[in-house]
């Protein structure tokens, strides 16, 4: 088997990511800055098809919420290094890719939709879901719920709705001060009592480190299961830090994580204890990290809703032993958008569990008439 021929489909979809500028404003004692969307133009999405001479189609979408183009210059690349290999050839495929990267100068995991069109192939061809493939691990895992954290009655209002529709591990978003966000955490964890996991997700809070110190210690105190994204990713020092200090388990890091090696390194070095990964850099590389989070007695804990709208990820949480959750957010944007396209079976919790499809390769189901009807263009 060979691949013959790839192709993009390109569709227009609201955006999770508004056009925005950053206005300074106070932030307790000092300044922040702070987005101030302008307008939310649709998004342009890419899907990633490849096809091979034995008549087994890959698909997946480019990114996911986010990232969702890939690049012409890429495109041409990525036709240039692959197209009369063997689909079946993964690891090489992938080894070759991530060489050429600094060739083309192009970002890391440029190609991870279509090393996840490859594992699509792989299950198409053995009859089988990716989940089944890579080696099942549970047959359902866990979601969590990032609630509405724009202040704290909304919180706990929404948090309940959660636990009442079968969540049982719930995520803030908190953007306030140091002292504002931990006073919302309390009122949620005394709304909710002591026994519902619950995370705090500091990345529109710019904490000094003093500041994520003291937070850090009031989630201990609170009993939250992990701090994510305390202070900025790229300040190794800063987060060893907070490692060593802190009993709370530090999640990054999200904004490096599309390069494998800064992943690895930043757990090596002690400044995560958790690993925050997403599969749209490619399911060869996230189980790699996976594989070496649980030689260092680590997790990964992959960040919604990853590929073809979270059915990739929906098949990772149930392969990857040493994860904990499916990221699930609400409203539909993420997974049921995916209709918007023809796309039949987003994955949507059910009891507050993610269960992935039980097709071959990812299992998604088109309605390929409306798919056909929604495209703009083909690449």
């Amino acid at each position: 088997m060979k691949i013959s021929e790839i192709k993009i489909s390109v569709f227009e979809l609201p955006t999770n990511t508004a056009i925005c500028d950053m206005e300074e404003v106070p932030y307790g004692p000092r300044m922040r800055w702070q987005q101030h969307p302008r307008d939310h133009q649709p998004d342009p999405v890419h899907v990633l098809h490849v096809y091979t001479d034995a008549g087994i189609e890959g698909i997946c979408t480019v990114g996911d919420a986010r990232y969702t183009s890939m690049r012409p210059r890429d495109l041409q690349h990525l036709r240039a290094l692959v197209i009369g290999q063997d689909p079946l050839e993964r690891e090489r495929l992938d080894a070759k890719l991530r060489a050429a990267t600094r060739h083309i100068f192009t970002l890391p995991g440029w190609h991870g939709a279509f090393d996840n069109c490859l594992w699509d192939i792989a299950g198409k061809a053995a009859g089988l879901p990716v989940c089944d493939l890579i080696g099942r691990t549970r047959t359902r895992c866990p979601a969590y719920y990032n609630f509405d954290s724009s202040s704290a009655a909304v919180a706990i209002d929404d948090s309940h709705k959660a636990l009442e529709m079968g969540f049982s591990a719930l995520k803030d978003h908190w953007y306030s001060t140091p002292e504002q966000n931990v006073a919302d955490a309390r009122a949620v964890r005394q709304a909710l009592g002591d026994e519902v996991p619950l995370f705090h997700d500091a990345a529109s809070a710019p904490y000094t480190l003093v500041e994520a110190l003291n937070v850090g210690r009031a989630l201990e105190e609170l009993g939250f299961t992990w701090f994510e994204e305390p202070i900025a990713d790229r300040d190794m020092k800063g987060l060893q830090k907070l490692c060593d200090a802190l009993t709370i388990p530090i999640l990054a890091p999200e904004t490096l994580m599309h390069e494998l090696e800064l992943s690895a390194l930043w757990l090596q070095m002690g400044a995560t204890d958790l690993l925050r990964a997403n599969a749209r850099h490619g399911i060869t590389a996230t189980l790699k990290l996976a594989h070496y989070a649980h030689l260092e007695h680590s997790t990964i804990e992959l960040n919604g809703p990853g590929g073809l709208f979270g059915l990739v990820h929906a098949h990772m949480v149930c392969a990857i032993a040493n994860t904990s959750y499916y990221e699930y957010f609400p409203q539909g944007s993420r997974d049921e958008i995916g209709r918007e396209i023809g796309l039949l079976n987003p994955p949507v919790p059910v009891d507050g569990h993610i269960t992935p499809p039980t097709g071959p390769g990812w299992g998604a189901e088109w309605d390929w008439d409306y798919f056909e009807k929604k495209r703009i263009a083909v690449l």
